[in-house]
């Protein structure tokens, strides 16, 4: 199997997902086994796949495919002993991204806005593997979103637990700082993805 993966600017190459990925596969399922997601109630481990497909897509390496597969098990799957032993899994690359996209490690968490508030700014700093990540399950979950709200209308908006306001607030915000860090064909199809979902937010309001 290849993977396109962006150089610079306009310069692809192949690059072989192995026998790391492979395992990767593997070890996802383990550690989301059983977790249902919370926007859709399908299992977890279909988002992670269509954001580690995204990555794949838009010219991601092995390790930050990897790291798409990987990026919520820490937050929703062990904490910090999990990040450690992804780690010593899959290198210090791979854990580094996951790292970045992981917004809290505590329990309780921090109050949400706040969370989020400090997520957007950390993407200043960001690495160009965390950005790509962070991109693509943003994409997905607008995504899904509007998905949902094809099947079940306004109930969807509830299952988010925030309201229509926090939500636009929250991929609006991403969507802009996006085009900004990372322009490119992702960071488009994120902003016309919300442009929708916005509509829908106002047409009806949790």
């Amino acid at each position: 199997m290849k993977a396109p993966v962006a150089l610079r600017s306009g310069t692809v190459r192949a690059e072989e997902l192995g026998d790391r990925f492979v395992d990767a596969l593997g070890y996802t399922t383990r550690v989301h086994s059983g977790q249902l997601r919370g926007s859709d109630e399908q299992p977890y481990i279909g988002h992670l796949l269509r954001v580690a497909g995204l990555v794949i897509q838009d010219g991601g390496s092995e390790d930050v495919a990897i790291a798409a597969l990987l990026h919520d098990a820490v937050e929703d799957q062990g904490g910090l002993e999990r990040l450690t032993d992804i780690r010593n899994r899959y290198g210090h690359v791979v854990a580094d991204i996951v790292d970045e996209c992981t917004d809290s490690y505590g329990d309780p968490k921090p109050p949400w806005r706040r969370r989020k508030e400090a997520y957007i700014r950390s993407l200043d700093d960001a690495s160009p593997g965390a950005l790509l990540v962070s991109l693509a399950d943003k994409l997905d979950n607008t995504r899904s979103m509007i998905r949902g709200y094809r099947i079940r209308g306004a109930e969807q908006w509830a299952r988010t637990g925030k309201t229509a306001e926090d939500v636009g607030w929250y991929y609006g915000s991403l969507a802009r700082r996006f085009r900004e860090l990372r322009p490119g064909p992702l960071a488009d199809e994120l902003s016309r993805t919300f442009a929708e979902l916005d509509r829908l937010l106002e047409a009806e309001p949790c």
